[in-house]
C-alpha cells in the first residue's frame, strides 16, 4: 500500500467514525475542504462511493461499512503498537547483550548488575564472556568491555572502571619449596601458569615495572589457561606462580 492511500484510509475512518468531515478535520488538524477533497480522492481510486453525505449528516454507504469494518482493527492494533513504544520512555525494558573480558565482567559488570536489574525488572542482560575482541556491531552486541588499549580508534568509549594493576602471585605452599623472585628476570626460572589470548595468538606477555620503567618478560611453566578462574585456583594449589588482576 502506498503512503497515500494508508493516509487516506486513516481519513476515512476518522469521518465515517466522527459522522462528521467538521469534527473529523479539527481531530486530524485540516481543513474541511482537504479533507472532503482526500475522500473524494480516495473515492474515485476504489471506484466506489464510501460516504453519504448531506447538509446534515454523514453516513457510510454499505460498501464504506464493510471497509470500516475491516480496517479499523489494523489500526486500532497500529495505535496500541506505538502506545506500547511509548512505554518504553517511561520505563526501561529490553535485553542488552555486552562481550566482556573475564575480568570486567565479574569486577565491573556483576556488581553493577547488582543494583540494575532489581530496580528494573524489565531488563535483561545477556554477558558473554569473550577474549577474542569480537565484533560488536557484526556480532548483535550492544556493548563491549575492553582495555583501554583494545578499543579501536573509531569506537565510542567511555571509561566504567578504574586501572587494572597486575601482580604476580604464589601461594605459601610453591615458596615452601621455591625463593620468591625479586626481579622480573629471575621469574624465567620459576613454574610460570601463562595465559593464551585468541587476540595475541601467542602466550601473553607478563608486562612488569621496574623503576618506573616498563619490563615484559616472557615466562615458562607447565599450565596454560585462558580465564581467571583457573589461573588463580591453579596457584592457590601451589602450582606454579600467576600474573593476576
Amino acid at each position: 500500500m502506498s503512503h497515500e492511500n494508508f493516509n487516506d484510509l486513516a481519513s476515512f475512518a476518522v469521518v465515517a467514525r466522527e459522522r462528521s468531515f467538521t469534527k473529523a478535520a479539527a481531530k486530524l488538524g485540516i481543513s474541511q475542504s482537504a479533507l472532503s477533497q482526500t475522500i473524494r480522492g480516495l473515492e474515485a481510486r476504489l471506484g466506489l462511493r464510501l460516504l453519504t453525505r448531506t447538509t446534515r449528516s454523514v453516513a457510510p454507504t454499505e460498501a464504506g461499512e464493510r471497509l470500516l469494518q475491516t480496517i479499523t482493527p489494523r489500526f486500532d492494533e497500529i495505535e496500541s503498537a506505538v502506545a506500547s513504544l511509548n512505554e518504553l520512555r517511561e520505563r526501561p525494558a529490553g535485553t542488552i547483550r555486552i562481550t566482556a573480558g573475564e575480568h570486567p565482567a565479574t569486577s565491573v559488570l556483576q556488581p553493577a548488575l547488582g543494583k540494575i536489574l532489581p530496580r528494573y525488572p524489565d531488563i535483561k542482560a545477556e554477558i558473554i564472556v569473550d577474549y577474542g575482541l569480537s565484533d560488536i556491531v557484526a556480532d548483535g552486541y550492544d556493548a563491549g568491555v575492553r582495555l583501554g588499549e583494545q578499543v579501536a580508534k573509531d569506537m565510542i568509549a567511555i571509561r566504567i572502571g578504574p586501572d587494572i594493576r597486575m601482580a604476580v602471585v604464589g601461594a605459601p605452599a610453591y615458596f615452601a619449596h621455591h625463593p620468591a623472585p625479586k626481579t622480573p628476570q629471575e621469574l624465567t626460572a620459576h613454574n610460570c601458569i601463562n595465559i593464551r589470548l585468541p587476540t595475541y595468538g601467542g602466550l601473553f606477555p607478563w608486562d612488569l615495572e621496574k623503576n618506573g620503567r616498563e619490563v615484559n618478560v616472557r615466562v615458562e611453566g607447565q599450565l596454560v589457561f585462558n580465564n581467571v578462574g583457573l589461573r588463580l585456583a591453579s596457584a592457590l594449589d601451589g602450582l606454579g606462580l600467576a600474573y593476576m588482576p
